[in-house]
């Protein structure tokens, strides 16, 4: 080989090296650090990059994307002397490169550190049951502490959430029994409160049934009245405009007593004393009816009236006023039987007085 070709192609060689090391292409999303001869240079950004061949070199590649940190569970001690294991999620993001780098010899674990020491000083000041339902509260504090310490370290913690609280076995089945305690609290209070809605919602229903029974039974009386006194209207205007006589109104007066005992309620029945001035009107009534002829004069004495015929015939007489304890119906019963006693008895008088006058009035036209 030509001894001239070789220190040209080692010149090649180290051409090619010197241009590959002067460039440098950096990925989206990543920061590279640069240092020449040692010292923090500049920070290479998402593109191509000429550097220094020899003098420069990268650092540190840093990734600037959010990321996510979690933790280990640590025990933390509460107010009332309970130690819980508390591990939290960290969402943290790098926006200075070169303070993430130079700053803080590993910002992973000063985060840790710092989180732990800052959620055992927010649990220190709570009880078990402000820790189980405070976690919003918790988060706040963490972040903001976290945030003002990690700004120097050009990291933004963006979110800190408590992934888990878990208290000592003990206290997990004490918890479980006074669940269990206030479910059956609840549950007898809803069981409770059922009833007593129901009982309410009945005696509402009951009280309404009433209201309406009692207006229901109100109306009907109020129309049995209107249609009675309609009733009682119309017999009083046909009685007027016909002029009734006072006889036909003394056989409806008897005609109407026997119901008044038709009540099952009554069980005593008062006889109205003008039971005997109405049997005696219908008395009259048959026996001018059938007597011919003018009425007569008034009677001398020893003769005989339609009074004293009918107590002649046998028909008992009422006292006005008299009272009768008996049973309704036997008092109505005996009181029609009379009526139509007295009745039968006047016919039959009228019609021995007719008979006697037939033979009499042919005497005289034969004399």
């Amino acid at each position: 080989m030509d001894p001239v070709v070789i220190p040209i192609l080692v010149a090649a060689l180290v051409i090619v090296f010197l241009v590959a090391s002067t460039v440098r292409i950096v990925p989206q999303a990543r920061r590279y650090n640069i240092e020449r001869f040692g010292r923090y240079r500049r920070t290479l950004q998402p593109g191509l990059n000429l550097v220094l061949p020899v003098a420069d070199r990268i650092n540190t590649k840093l990734d600037v994307r959010e990321q996510v940190y979690s933790s280990d569970p640590r025990p933390v001690i509460t107010e009332d002397n309970l130690v819980v294991n508390i591990d939290t999620v960290l969402y943290y993001q790098i926006t200075d490169p070169r303070a993430a780098a130079y700053e803080v010899a590993d910002y992973l674990q000063a985060i840790d550190q710092l989180t732990v020491t800052t959620l055992r000083n927010v649990i220190g000041s709570m009880d078990l049951e402000e820790t189980l339902t405070s976690r919003e509260e918790i988060n706040s504090r963490l972040r903001a502490v976290l945030d003002d310490a990690t700004g120097k370290w050009g990291i933004r913690v963006n979110r800190v959430e408590i992934k888990a609280i878990d208290p000592p076995h003990t206290i997990k089945e004490a918890m479980e029994k006074q669940m269990r305690a206030e479910r059956d609290k609840r549950a007898a209070i809803l069981h409770a409160e059922g009833e007593r809605q129901a009982k309410i919602l009945t005696a509402e229903g009951t009280k309404q049934k009433d209201i309406l029974e009692a207006q229901g039974t109100q109306q009907a009386m109020i129309l049995r009245a209107d249609g009675e006194a309609k009733a009682v209207e119309l017999v009083f205007q046909a009685v007027h405009r016909n002029n009734a006589d006072p006889k036909i109104l003394a056989y409806k007066y008897l005609e109407t007593l026997p119901h008044l005992a038709k009540s099952d309620n009554n069980t005593f029945w008062v006889i109205p004393g003008e039971l005997t001035e109405a049997v005696r009107t219908v008395t009259r009534a048959f026996g001018d009816e059938s007597t011919a002829g003018p009425p007569h004069p008034a009677q001398p004495e020893g003769t005989a009236t339609a009074d004293d015929a009918a107590q002649g015939a046998g028909i008992p007489q009422l006292d006005t006023g008299s009272t009768v304890a008996l049973d309704a119906a036997a008092a109505a019963d005996e009181a029609g039987k009379q009526a139509a006693a007295a009745v039968s008895d006047a016919k039959a008088e009228a019609e021995a007085a007719k008979s006697a006058q037939v033979p009499r009035r042919g005497r005289t036209s034969d004399d």
